[in-house]
């Protein structure tokens, strides 16, 4: 990174805008137009306040807030009203966005989605969480697996959401597919801050990969999100942090040049690829078999933990949700 944030833009940089919006309280359909409209005058903010800015990103929860209300009234479609009106702020604006919607799902319980808006309007990239919070999140779990999409000057996007990037197997997968940039929206709370922080970078180093990666901030009034936006460099070292002030918007500058050159020209940790060229020192190639168990028993459907009988969580009852009923029906094909 260099330039001040963005203030000073390379040639070959994306310049990235954290938006820590304050925490919403959505209760009726008219909250919910009123926060997209907070949201697109947001996206307007970004560009008049850094007219570098390549890409605006917004948190999770940044149009519901955090009460979970499932709500059908409030559940929004990607081709709704409050979508278009984030796709017309991109187009106006010039500028690319991320948002958070929580989806319709006709079929169960609401998706948690997020969407990346190029500056014409077009959705580029359409995410459902993978990994829902549970027991405290209600949402189906995602069946779109993890996109990768072109983004502004030649770089590459993923996205994951909040609890997603707990898991190190989220991270590798956008790497593996291209991805280097990775977004991390979320609306976590205090208690979350360093396990925030610390897979923010881990997930960067792992993967010689960016990560840009934004928090709600502020209080609704029950809720104390983080904000604590942060931009990590693809060694693993953050070059850009925010803290807790709602609605700042923390800007800084990647260039996903540097991680292709590192993918490319690393000998000592490159991790990502030596995962799959084991000891290429000692034999051809280095070992490519898989020898990790959990790995097979995964894509077997038989993951299954040496203490499993002992998992005390293992519903949402405890936070208020009836155990479910039905089972996952799988990823949908060709999505």
């Amino acid at each position: 990174m260099s330039g001040l944030g963005g203030l000073n833009k390379s040639p070959d940089g994306v310049v990235i805008g954290l938006a820590q919006m304050k925490l919403p309280v959505v209760e009726t359909p008219e909250h919910l137009a009123e926060q997209a409209k907070r949201i697109v005058e947001m996206t307007a903010k970004a560009k008049r306040g850094l007219s570098n800015m390549d890409l605006v990103v917004f948190p999770e929860y940044s149009l519901h807030g955090l009460s979970m209300n499932t709500d059908p009234a409030l559940m929004c479609r990607v081709d709704g009203p409050e979508v278009e009106a984030f796709r017309q702020a991109c187009r106006e604006t010039r500028i690319w966005g991320c948002f958070s919607i929580m989806e319709a799902n006709p079929n169960g319980n609401p998706y948690n989605t997020g969407l990346i808006i190029d500056d014409e309007g077009e959705i580029r990239l359409n995410y459902r969480k993978l990994h829902p919070w549970v027991p405290v999140e209600p949402w189906e779990p995602g069946d779109l697996g993890i996109p990768v999409c072109d983004g502004p000057n030649g770089s590459k996007l993923a996205l994951i959401i909040c609890h997603d990037g707990m898991f190190p197997e989220m991270a590798r997968e956008c790497a593996y597919i291209g991805a280097d940039i990775m977004i991390r929206t979320a609306g976590y709370t205090a208690p979350i801050r360093h396990s925030w922080q610390i897979t923010n970078q881990a997930n960067a180093f792992c993967n010689l990969m960016y990560t840009a990666s934004v928090c709600m901030s502020g209080s609704d009034g029950t809720f104390d999100s983080m904000g604590e936006a942060m931009i990590v460099g693809f060694d693993g070292v953050p070059l850009v942090t925010g803290g807790g002030r709602p609605d700042e918007i923390v800007a800084g500058e990647v260039r996903p040049s540097l991680v292709r050159e590192a993918r490319r020209l690393w000998g000592v940790e490159n991790n990502i690829y030596q995962l799959a060229h084991r000891g290429y020192v000692a034999v051809d190639g280095g070992a490519g078999d898989c020898p990790y168990t959990y790995m097979k028993d995964l894509v077997n459907e038989q993951y299954r933990l040496p203490w499993e009988n002992e998992i005390a969580v293992k519903d949402g009852t405890s936070e208020g949700f009836p155990k479910p009923t039905r089972k996952y029906a799988g990823r949908v094909t060709g999505s």
